[in-house]
């Protein structure tokens, strides 16, 4: 078992991705952040750099409902979901201490794949239809959660709503959890992650929080695991996080670091026993971690804090594992993106900021126009922030600020961008693009 194990992980230590004895190729981008689960595409990929409503489109088609998930793409196929909402004539009075009323009487969720060649939609699968679903936030959507897309299969999530593992080709159904509970209070937003035989998902929610490992081929569970957090108030609006898990080998030690209110917490991804956790404060977490130098970066949500963590001890890690943090630009939404020595992150107010990864010092920030949920992605040697307005800025890596490209669509981006060959793939509020120079 152990042996069996050593290989499925080499991966992860080689900076590569392999699952179901498929390699990715550059025009794959498998699940959130892409084939390497931190936004940088391969080094052969070149998206253009400039596009708008009449440029650089190759094609552009219209998603149906709301979704704020990123696309993923495998071969011909980008896969993303969707939530077609009907809405009441009549909100119901608030008593004082309850959720905010739910003007949504009715909602389906939709799994969606669109051909990536001609942009014709393939499959456009109803998986359920809830009455009087719990509440989501206006700003958020029931179908925040990205897939996970490999040789077979593909993996939907809508977080306590369901999850569906579907046959890649024909779309069917191969098996569903809606057992899952928790109380998101907000919406879901949580993306699964597969590795190896184990689908990963993360609830943080207002009433419950832990963390499940399923079995990817069945959808059985293996290990379930609650948080066990001690927070500072019983107001559950503070134990609630959004963040998505990241896998990385430390010491030869695979470590499942899940982000959550209050802290981040790192268990073994085979067996849920919790390896260590790191207390720093703050709620509604969405930013994924990344890792580098032997550094853990990752944020805390509302508190405001990026820190860059030694992960390499057991139990509670105290101050001596922080080896350096800051306050200024953090991001709540927006995930990290590292590149080489350089870390980049854009706030969610729009501050974009280059710091250095060994030390955190500070060689830029600069305000870029509108707000932003999108998280920043490399390709060629250049940072692409995508803003809610629409705006697209194309910086180039470096020390330096030095603003490339400023794009506009139509509409604004609430999903971060995906990469595939020598196209970018754009999600924005109601329409799928693949941009690319004609």
């Amino acid at each position: 078992m152990k042996e069996r194990w050593d290989i499925q992980w080499t991966w992860i230590t080689a900076g590569m991705i392999l699952f179901g004895g498929v390699g990715i190729c550059g025009s794959d981008w498998p699940g959130y952040r892409g084939p390497t689960a931190d936004g940088r595409a391969p080094q052969e990929c070149r998206p253009p750099l400039t596009w708008s409503e009449r440029e650089n489109v190759r094609w552009k088609v219209a998603i149906h409902g709301k979704g704020w998930s990123s696309p993923v793409v495998l071969g011909e196929q980008i896969w993303l979901t969707t939530a077609d909402e009907v809405r009441s004539a009549k909100v119901p009075p608030q008593k004082k201490g309850d959720p905010p009323p739910n003007p949504v009487e009715r909602v389906s969720f939709y799994a969606v794949c669109v051909d990536r060649d001609s942009g014709r939609i393939t499959h456009d699968i109803c998986l359920a239809t809830e009455e009087n679903p719990a509440y989501c936030h206006p700003f958020n959507s029931y179908a925040s959660c990205t897939p996970f897309v490999e040789a077979d299969h593909v993996y939907v999530h809508f977080g306590s709503h369901g999850t569906w593992c579907l046959d890649r080709r024909t779309g069917k159904v191969v098996w569903e959890r809606r057992d899952l509970r928790c109380n998101h209070f907000r919406g879901p937003a949580s993306s699964p992650v597969v590795y190896g035989d184990l689908l990963y998902l993360i609830f943080d929610g207002f009433d419950q929080q832990y963390v499940v490992a399923l079995d990817k081929r069945t959808g059985k569970t293996v290990w379930k695991r609650d948080r066990n957090i001690q927070y500072r108030t019983d107001n559950g609006d503070y134990k609630k996080a959004y963040a998505t898990a990241a896998l990385f080998v430390v010491e030869g030690q695979p470590q499942l670091v899940c982000p959550s209110a209050e802290c981040t917490i790192a268990y073994d991804p085979l067996t849920g026993d919790e390896l260590w956790r790191v207390v720093h404060g703050g709620m509604n977490g969405a930013a994924r971690p990344v890792m580098a130098h032997g550094l853990l970066y990752l944020t805390s949500g509302h508190d405001g804090r990026l820190l860059a963590i030694r992960p390499t001890g057991r139990g509670l890690l105290g101050d001596q594992a922080i080896v350096w943090q800051t306050r200024k630009g953090v991001p709540t939404r927006p995930s990290l993106l590292l590149d080489g020595d350089l870390l980049y992150m854009v706030s969610d107010q729009g501050i974009a900021s280059c710091l250095d990864a060994r030390t955190g010092k500070v060689y830029y920030s600069e305000r870029l126009d509108g707000e932003f949920s999108a998280s920043p992605i490399w390709a060629n040697g250049y940072v692409y922030y995508c803003n809610q307005n629409g705006k697209t800025f194309v910086v180039k890596a470096g020390r330096e600020f030095i603003l490339e490209a400023e794009n506009r669509l139509d509409d604004g981006c609430m999903a971060s961008p995906a990469v595939s060959g020598n196209a970018l793939i754009l999600r924005t509020r109601t329409h799928l693009y693949r941009l690319e120079k004609q």
